[in-house]
């Protein structure tokens, strides 16, 4: 479980969390960590952005450390719900274990926004200027063996259960954004393919009190990231399911909405028809 500190706002910032040597060694620090379950459960967990690690190589980007524990290094809350729910669920998930400052997992190879320049309006030392070569070896010992984690863990869900498992990608996002609060407490992002957003969404929106986004915060059309390149592309039933930090960002929220979502899950990876290829337009 991460370890918490107390925010000037008052609310509860999780400390960066800093990849254990046992995990899966790439040069100097993992790439991605498995969380073994029942490959034949029928769900997979995805969490492109758990962690705030950087090789001690890069010097944390040329930033002021404090910035790893911030929203813009990593999905905040996200490492634990991950984990919770993998347990109660009893199926695999795969987070990676590197700051999405060094290079974003939920981006393309070639999209400009892979490896990003600034950060809150000041260049990141480390990533600019960047030479052909850096980009390249931080694809290589990062971003793909992240995806090729992915894949396999997708590949061997697929094989024990007879069919394609549901994809569900795990994210949190900011309670404001450029100083206006977003009132949702969850959203569904997706793309063409609506088997398991409108379920995810029609259940959320039962919860008491929930408001629940429909591509909020973001637009789940997005070329090349996670779900397009894993599940769009092949016609593989998923979502991406955004929770706000601040709901999560401690031990006690963790746990609420870890139970919020599991009997969710459990429900939808029930329906016989999330288990079925179907290919979809894109909206992209």
């Amino acid at each position: 479980m991460a370890a918490y500190t107390l925010a000037d706002s008052g609310r509860c910032v999780p400390s960066p969390i800093i990849a254990n040597s046992d995990w899966i060694s790439m040069p100097n620090m993992p790439a991605f960590q498995i969380l073994e379950g029942n490959y034949d459960s029928g769900i997979v967990l995805l969490a492109d952005h758990a962690m705030s690690d950087v090789p001690d190589e890069y010097d944390a980007l040329g930033l002021d450390p404090s910035v790893f524990a911030r929203h813009v290094a990593y999905d905040i809350g996200i490492a634990d719900l991950t984990r919770r729910l993998s347990e109660q669920l009893g199926c695999p998930a795969v987070m990676s274990t590197f700051s999405r400052l060094l290079i974003d997992p939920n981006r393309g190879e070639d999209d400009p926004t892979l490896i990003m320049k600034i950060s809150d309006g000041a260049i990141i030392p480390a990533n600019h200027p960047l030479s052909r070569e850096d980009r390249a070896r931080r694809i290589d010992l990062f971003h793909r063996p992240y995806h090729n984690a992915c894949d396999g863990v997708i590949g061997k869900a697929t094989a024990a259960a007879g069919g394609p498992p549901l994809v569900l990608s795990l994210h949190s996002f900011t309670p404001l954004w450029r100083g206006v609060p977003r009132p949702w407490h969850a959203g569904i992002l997706w793309d063409g393919d609506s088997r398991a957003p409108n379920a995810l969404i029609e259940a959320l929106a039962k919860i008491d009190g929930i408001i629940v986004g429909d591509n909020e915060p973001y637009d789940g059309a997005l070329r090349g990231d996670t779900m397009n390149r894993h599940c769009m592309t092949k016609g593989i039933a998923h979502a991406l399911v955004e929770v706000r930090q601040d709901l999560i960002c401690d031990p006690e929220g963790v746990s609420l909405w870890a139970k919020r979502l599991a009997p969710i899950f459990a429900a939808l990876n029930a329906d016989e028809t999330m288990h079925v290829r179907q290919h979809f337009p894109s909206r992209v």
